[in-house]
Protein backbone atom coordinates (compact mmCIF):
# COMPACT_ATOMS: atom_id res chain seq x y z
CA UNK A 1 0.00 0.00 0.00
CA UNK A 2 1.34 3.40 -0.93
CA UNK A 3 0.85 6.77 0.69
CA UNK A 4 -0.84 9.31 -1.54
CA UNK A 5 -1.61 12.98 -1.02
CA UNK A 6 -3.54 15.64 -2.89
CA UNK A 7 -1.70 16.55 -6.09
CA UNK A 8 -0.15 13.14 -6.72
CA UNK A 9 -0.64 11.86 -10.27
CA UNK A 10 -1.21 8.10 -10.38
CA UNK A 11 -2.24 5.34 -12.76
CA UNK A 12 -5.45 3.61 -11.72
CA UNK A 13 -8.27 1.52 -13.19
CA UNK A 14 -11.17 3.96 -13.69
CA UNK A 15 -14.45 3.75 -15.58
CA UNK A 16 -15.42 7.05 -17.20
CA UNK A 17 -18.59 5.92 -18.90
CA UNK A 18 -21.63 4.48 -17.19
CA UNK A 19 -20.84 1.06 -18.68
CA UNK A 20 -18.58 0.33 -15.74
CA UNK A 21 -15.63 -0.91 -17.81
CA UNK A 22 -12.46 0.22 -16.05
CA UNK A 23 -9.47 1.33 -18.08
CA UNK A 24 -6.00 2.12 -16.73
CA UNK A 25 -5.60 5.86 -16.95
CA UNK A 26 -3.82 8.73 -15.21
CA UNK A 27 -5.66 10.46 -12.40
CA UNK A 28 -4.98 13.19 -9.85
CA UNK A 29 -5.46 12.54 -6.13
CA UNK A 30 -7.80 15.21 -4.75
CA UNK A 31 -8.31 13.72 -1.30
CA UNK A 32 -7.69 10.82 1.02
CA UNK A 33 -9.95 9.07 3.43
CA UNK A 34 -9.99 6.59 6.22
CA UNK A 35 -9.92 2.90 5.41
CA UNK A 36 -7.23 3.12 2.73
CA UNK A 37 -9.24 5.13 0.16
CA UNK A 38 -8.38 8.00 -2.18
CA UNK A 39 -10.52 10.28 -4.30
CA UNK A 40 -9.32 10.81 -7.86
CA UNK A 41 -10.11 12.99 -10.85
CA UNK A 42 -9.22 11.30 -14.15
CA UNK A 43 -6.88 12.92 -16.65
CA UNK A 44 -7.89 12.83 -20.32
CA UNK A 45 -6.31 13.91 -23.58
CA UNK A 46 -9.59 15.65 -24.45
CA UNK A 47 -11.51 18.21 -22.40
CA UNK A 48 -15.03 17.41 -21.30
CA UNK A 49 -17.61 18.68 -23.76
CA UNK A 50 -20.22 19.51 -21.12
CA UNK A 51 -18.33 20.35 -17.89
CA UNK A 52 -15.25 22.42 -17.03
CA UNK A 53 -11.85 20.74 -17.23
CA UNK A 54 -8.51 21.91 -15.83
CA UNK A 55 -5.72 21.97 -18.46
CA UNK A 56 -2.40 20.43 -17.42
CA UNK A 57 0.94 20.24 -19.23
CA UNK A 58 4.43 18.98 -18.36
CA UNK A 59 5.29 22.39 -16.88
CA UNK A 60 2.57 21.88 -14.24
CA UNK A 61 4.48 19.04 -12.53
CA UNK A 62 6.81 19.68 -9.60
CA UNK A 63 8.41 16.27 -10.30
CA UNK A 64 7.74 13.28 -12.52
CA UNK A 65 5.08 13.62 -15.19
CA UNK A 66 3.10 11.90 -17.88
CA UNK A 67 4.00 11.08 -21.45
CA UNK A 68 2.28 14.22 -22.72
CA UNK A 69 2.65 15.36 -26.30
CA UNK A 70 -0.15 17.91 -25.98
CA UNK A 71 -2.04 19.51 -23.16
CA UNK A 72 -4.19 17.12 -21.10
CA UNK A 73 -7.20 17.84 -18.93
CA UNK A 74 -8.19 17.02 -15.35
CA UNK A 75 -11.88 16.04 -15.40
CA UNK A 76 -12.92 17.60 -12.09
CA UNK A 77 -16.58 16.61 -12.47
CA UNK A 78 -15.72 12.89 -12.64
CA UNK A 79 -14.59 12.18 -9.08
CA UNK A 80 -13.96 8.50 -8.30
CA UNK A 81 -13.15 6.80 -5.01
CA UNK A 82 -10.93 3.71 -4.93
CA UNK A 83 -8.80 1.74 -2.51
CA UNK A 84 -5.11 2.65 -2.45
CA UNK A 85 -4.27 -0.97 -3.28
CA UNK A 86 -5.94 -0.58 -6.68
CA UNK A 87 -3.50 2.15 -7.73
CA UNK A 88 -0.99 0.78 -10.21
CA UNK A 89 1.73 3.37 -9.67
CA UNK A 90 2.63 6.97 -9.03
CA UNK A 91 3.73 9.03 -12.05
CA UNK A 92 4.52 12.35 -10.43
CA UNK A 93 3.23 15.31 -8.51
CA UNK A 94 1.53 18.50 -9.69
CA UNK A 95 2.92 21.88 -8.70
CA UNK A 96 1.68 23.44 -5.48
CA UNK A 97 -0.16 26.13 -7.51
CA UNK A 98 -2.22 23.61 -9.49
CA UNK A 99 -2.78 21.44 -6.39
CA UNK A 100 -4.03 24.42 -4.36
CA UNK A 101 -6.46 25.45 -7.13
CA UNK A 102 -8.02 21.97 -7.62
CA UNK A 103 -10.51 21.94 -4.69
CA UNK A 104 -12.24 25.04 -6.07
CA UNK A 105 -12.72 23.24 -9.41
CA UNK A 106 -14.48 20.20 -7.89
CA UNK A 107 -18.26 20.61 -7.48
CA UNK A 108 -19.44 20.53 -3.82
CA UNK A 109 -21.35 17.25 -4.24
CA UNK A 110 -18.25 15.60 -5.72
CA UNK A 111 -15.76 16.64 -3.02
CA UNK A 112 -14.13 13.92 -0.92
CA UNK A 113 -16.39 12.79 1.88
CA UNK A 114 -19.63 13.88 0.22
CA UNK A 115 -22.41 11.48 -0.71
CA UNK A 116 -22.22 12.50 -4.38
CA UNK A 117 -18.83 10.89 -4.96
CA UNK A 118 -19.04 7.79 -7.13
CA UNK A 119 -17.19 4.62 -6.27
CA UNK A 120 -15.63 2.63 -9.06
CA UNK A 121 -16.96 -0.85 -9.64
CA UNK A 122 -15.19 -3.64 -7.86
CA UNK A 123 -13.40 -6.18 -9.96
CA UNK A 124 -14.52 -9.77 -9.52
CA UNK A 125 -12.48 -11.35 -6.76
CA UNK A 126 -11.49 -7.98 -5.22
Amino acid sequence: MGQYTRGDVVLAPLALENRGIAKTRPAVVIGTGAQDEVWLCPVSSKPSSDTPSVPVSLGDFSHGGLDLFHESYILTFRVCRIRCGEIIGKKGRLSSEITAALPAQVPPLQKPGSRGTQKTRQRPGS
